[in-house]
């Protein structure tokens, strides 16, 4: 059923000319509640929704790794500086309850404040994010955070996990490295394997994801050792436990050697499934803190006085910078404005008993990008 988008009501003022009224310092970071922290002390943040756990974080005021959970500790208005050991991923990132690896990326990050429109004529931000995921800087930053895991397959619930062992293991190749790892390469490029890897391969090639004597953390055997190893008898009655023979070299080489990660075993793809999967579950979390007090509203088809319907948010108030409303049959159902100071929006009726409509309603909280939709079904009755 198609949405009909009815126009802003001309005496809802937009939130960007009442504020060049009335100037009100930015405190909304100091009232939010939903970082866990308190009066006097620092608010926690988190690297995506699962996190990024191990990561080196600055601020002004603080300076630690991310936990396990991926989380750091900041004061509102100040920035991150973020590296994995001593490779600097970024900086200037603004210090918030939820950061995202598209907020490290200065280019990307500009544009998530610019909503897209969808088919009902709503604002959303999650067609910008599909869209800037895509960007091959960041694909690169992701998929090579991802390879750094200490289980080579992320498994879908958990965060990535950068362990003391691989950071150690990072931080003794970096100066080796033919050159900087440069996240603005190509996929191309930053994948290069054979003669002349990417600094990224030289670098995964340096770390073993085993513990310190696991077999496949030692150097495997050469080319040499295997010529010079004795076949294996062809009587099993003769073969010597304490000898390691010409195909248990081959193999044992062979599992070394597989055991080796690359950029290559996590596809942009991949990297987009992941950011795709982070990005949806933040955006599930700030929609669970609003709600309306009603989902169904009912209405006698000879009412027809204005109506009006709040979005609550739990805890507190809901504190908006920017609302939007729609009927999705304005033949039956009226809006007749709506208001971001007062998260509010008034609708009538206007249809015989019988007819219903949908009342779509897409808002933008304080001190996020991501827009929130909540929906109100209205029936007319006798």
């Amino acid at each position: 059923m198609a949405a009909v988008h009815l126009a802003r009501p001309l005496f809802t003022l937009p939130r960007a000319f009442i504020a060049a009224l009335i100037v009100v310092p930015l405190l909304s970071g100091c009232l939010d509640s939903d970082s866990n922290n308190n009066n006097d002390g620092p608010s926690t943040g988190t690297i995506n929704a699962l996190g990024v756990s191990g990561l080196s974080y600055q601020t002004a005021s603080q300076s630690n790794k991310t936990d396990t959970k991926g989380q750091f500790l900041y004061y509102p208005g100040e920035t991150l500086r973020l590296k994995v050991g001593n490779l600097l991923l970024a900086e200037d990132v603004p210090a918030q309850e939820w950061v995202t690896l598209l907020e490290f990326l200065p280019e990307v990050r500009s544009q998530l404040t610019t909503p897209a429109v969808d088919a009902e004529g709503l604002s959303t931000h999650k067609i910008t994010e599909q869209q800037l995921i895509t960007n091959v800087s960041l694909t690169n930053l992701t998929r090579f955070l991802m390879s750094l895991n200490w289980s080579e397959n992320l498994r879908e619930g958990k965060g990535i996990d950068i362990r003391d062992r691989v950071i150690q293991q990072l931080n003794a190749a970096l100066p080796d490295l033919s050159s900087p790892i440069d996240f603005r390469v190509s996929e191309a490029e930053f994948n290069a394997t054979g003669a002349s890897p990417s600094p990224a391969n030289q670098l995964l090639t340096s770390i073993c994801f085993y513990p310190p004597d696991d077999e496949l953390c030692k150097a495997p055997p050469t080319d040499e050792e295997i010529d010079m190893a004795p076949e294996r008898p062809e009587d099993e009655a003769l073969w010597d436990p304490n000898v390691e023979y010409k195909e248990d070299l081959r193999n044992k080489r062979q599992r070394i050697l597989d055991s080796v990660r690359s950029m290559e075993d996590v596809d942009a793809e991949d990297a987009r499934l992941y950011l795709t999967r982070e990005l949806d579950s933040i955006s599930t979390t700030i929609g669970n803190r609003y709600y309306l007090e009603n989902h169904v509203a009912k209405h006698s088809a000879s009412d027809t006085g204005i109506k009006r319907f709040e979005i609550r948010r739990i805890g507190g108030s809901a504190e908006l910078a920017d609302i939007e409303a729609i009927t999705t049959r304005p033949q039956d159902v009226g809006v007749h404005s709506f208001s971001w100071q007062t998260a509010d929006v008034e609708y009538f009726v206007d249809g015989p008993a019988g007819g219903e409509s949908e009342l779509v309603t897409s808002f933008l909280p304080e001190s996020t990008y991501r827009w929130v939709r909540k929906t109100l079904r209205v029936v007319i009755t006798p």
